[in-house]
Parts: C-alpha cells; structure tokens; sequence
C-alpha cells in the first residue's frame, strides 16, 4: 500500500488551501480552494479569506457576498453556516440542506402540535405551514432583501408566538419568524443577505434566492450531489480517514461508505494512523515541496476544522487553542502545521508561539500580523467560542 507520509500531508494542505504565496486570486476562488467557508461565526469569513487573499480588503469580501453574488451563505453538512461558491451551492444543498429542512419541518411541525400557540392555529398543521412559507416566499421576493422584522409584517403569521410547556429558564415564548426563515434557507427559498451591521453584525437580511436563481435554487439528484461534495472535499482535504469524511460531512457510517464506493479512490497508508487513508484514485502525484510560510487562521477556519484526527497538523496545543464543545480558535500556522494562537486586544493583533520554531519563524509570524492589523480598521474582533489562549491574549 502506497503512504502518504505527513510532510507531504502538510505540502498538500498548505498549497491546496491557499495558505503559501501564490499567483493573485479572487476570494471566490480562495473560498473554493477549502470547499467552503465556516460562517458560524460571521468574522471567521473575512479573517478567513484575508488570510488566503492577502491583497483583498474588508469590502472585496463584502462585494463578493453581496454584490456580484459569487459567495453565498446557507446551512450545510453538521447544520453548520457556511459561504460556499454560488456555482457549488446547490451541491451543498441538494447533499445536505435539504435532508436538513426536512429535519426542521418535522421538528417545528411536532412542537407547533404538542406545545400551546398565540394566536391558535385553527387548520391542518403541515397545510398551514406550508402557506405561511408561500406568503413570506411572496414578501422576500417583493422586498428583494428585508429583515426578519420587515418580513414579519408582511407576513404577520410569522408572529405566531410558540410557548413551551415546560418550567426551565430557557422554556419563554418564541415566536416562529426565526425558525420558518431558518427552514426556508434550508429548503434553498431564501438566502442570507447583507449584514443589519457592520462586517462583524449577527444579524442578517433575507434575499431571494431569484437575485441568484430566477428559477429558484437549482435541485440536483442527491446522489450526483453527494459524490461531487465528496470528491470536491478529498481534492482539498485527501487524504483523509474514513472517519474524517464522516465527521466532516455528519452523514452515517453506512452513508459515507456508500459514497466512496461509488468514486474511484484509492486506500493508502497515514503516518501515525492505524486506519488507512483514502485520497481520489488520479491524486496520487506527490505534491512538490513548499517553502515555510507563516499564516494566521481565524476561530473555526475550514482547514483546522476540516479533519477529525488532527495531530498530525495540530500535534499536542489542543488544550490552549479548543473550547470544551471542540471549536478552534484563533491559530498560528508555520509549515504547515499549528506552532501557537493569536486575538484581536483593543484593535491591535497579539499572539503567541507554542514552541519554539526558530527566529525565521517568528519574524515571519509578526510579518503577517502586522500586515493584517491595519486591513481590520482597528476592530476587535471576539469569537463566538472563546478558547483558553485566545482569552489569555486578550486579558493580558
């Protein structure tokens, strides 16, 4: 059996994923180039993408997302907010969003039957639902982009309030705008639109997905989907374990395997790794060597988050740089590998090395922060997840 040892792991990953020098690229390429972008936390995007495309600014990224449409934002595999290339987002929805919105329907249809609703609902549940959808459909499509609020107007049934039958603190009434949007983006209806804020706002508009789709977002048979996610992804992250494609994707054991069987992919062996790798069977080539390079990565980056085994780029820092639910935070990169962390204390990057790496290292470390602090326009930028070091700078 061929090996794939980790120094040629870590050429793949560090070339593969933009995170070496390279010719100029557009952020929808730099995105394409880690199948997608984390968007859980809307900061990881931009550090994301400014980490890949060191030429880009604040406002390409927003232009990207909001102006010539070639980045989008909608829920996919884990139920996890990503920005993915337009062209490849219905691939990530026909594989995972809409297996995800049957999953919210059921769920909101069964908690809209068990549990008391103002004002009631005096109809079939499901037909009910479904017309509330057609209505904010129709106001979405009217307005072209609106807040959730705006929409709620619109559509006033969105204000039906929901109210839990339980006692615990966090049982108060909720009602359904949030949830009826947050299906419809998973049924592909509506999408995220431009910030209520700045870069770094948590809430959004909606749009209509006809800005992107006149016919609406394109629905593609789920095995054709499934195979090009996969084979996107083992492009990118190959090799990989079995594991790592299932952590990845949140299929099944059983789904995962079905999929790689309908691919041409070849078995190979992992340093340090008692399970074998798979990698697409015309991948094989060796990836040339690639001169160390320094990069600062963002809390929850596709390339950290990317795999479920992760000592071979991670080695032993995951104590400082996770929380307790697994989100990474903010990492320092050398070589392909993770040597420290960094944050963002009163608009000035700081950051930290884990070991010692040599002198090289660290003058190219303090390079690349210092050309990214300036790019910030001197905001602080806080993860959702903090992490033991990234507080630790902070607090400092």
């Amino acid at each position: 059996m061929l090996t794939i040892d980790t120094a040629q792991r870590r050429a793949r990953l560090q070339r593969r994923h933009g995170l070496v020098p390279s010719h100029p690229r557009t952020v929808a390429e730099a995105a394409a180039a880690i199948v997608v972008v984390h968007a859980t936390d809307p900061a990881t995007v931009y550090l994301s993408l400014l980490a890949r495309c060191p030429e880009a600014t604040l406002d390409d990224i927003s232009a990207a997302l909001y102006e010539d449409r070639s980045l989008v934002k909608l829920i996919g595999m884990r139920r996890t907010m990503f920005v993915v290339p337009t062209d490849f987002a219905p691939v990530v929805h026909s594989a995972a969003g809409r297996a995800i919105a049957q999953r919210l329907r059921k769920q909101l249809l069964q908690h809209l039957g068990t549990h008391r609703v103002e004002p009631p609902i005096d109809a079939d549940l499901a037909a009910w639902l479904t017309d509330v959808e057609a209505g904010t459909e129709r106001a979405v499509d009217a307005r072209g982009e609106a807040l959730a609020s705006q929409l709620s107007q619109d559509e006033p049934r969105l204000r039906t309030t929901l109210i839990p039958n339980g006692d615990k603190a966090y049982d108060v009434p909720i009602k359904l705008t949030s949830r009826v949007l947050t299906l419809m983006g998973a049924d592909g209806r509506v999408v995220r639109g431009r910030p209520a804020g700045t870069w770094l706002s948590r809430q959004h508009r909606w749009a209509s997905v006809r800005s992107l789709w006149p016919d609406g977002m394109p629905d593609l048979p789920e095995s054709s989907a499934e195979e090009e996610l996969v084979r996107r992804w083992l492009g990118a992250f190959g090799p990989a374990t079995v594991a790592d494609l299932k952590w990845w994707t949140g299929w099944t054991l059983g789904t995962t395997r079905k999929v790689l069987a309908r691919l041409e992919v070849t078995e190979v062996g992992l340093d340090d790794e008692q399970e074998p790798g798979v990698v697409l069977s015309d991948d094989l080539e060796p990836e040339p060597p690639v001169p160390p390079a320094a990069v600062l990565l963002p809390a929850l980056d596709a390339t950290p988050m990317g795999w479920q085994r992760r000592g071979w780029y991670l080695g032993p820092h995951q104590p400082a740089l996770f929380d307790r639910n697994g989100n990474i935070g903010p990492t320092v990169w050398w070589d392909g590998r993770i040597v420290g962390g960094w944050a963002i204390r009163d608009g000035e990057v700081v950051w930290r090395l884990l070991e010692d790496v040599g002198a090289e290292a660290s003058a190219a470390v303090a390079e690349v922060a210092g050309a990214l602090q300036p790019k910030l326009a001197g905001a602080s930028v806080i993860p959702s997840f903090r992490t033991p070091l990234e507080r630790e700078l902070v607090e400092s």
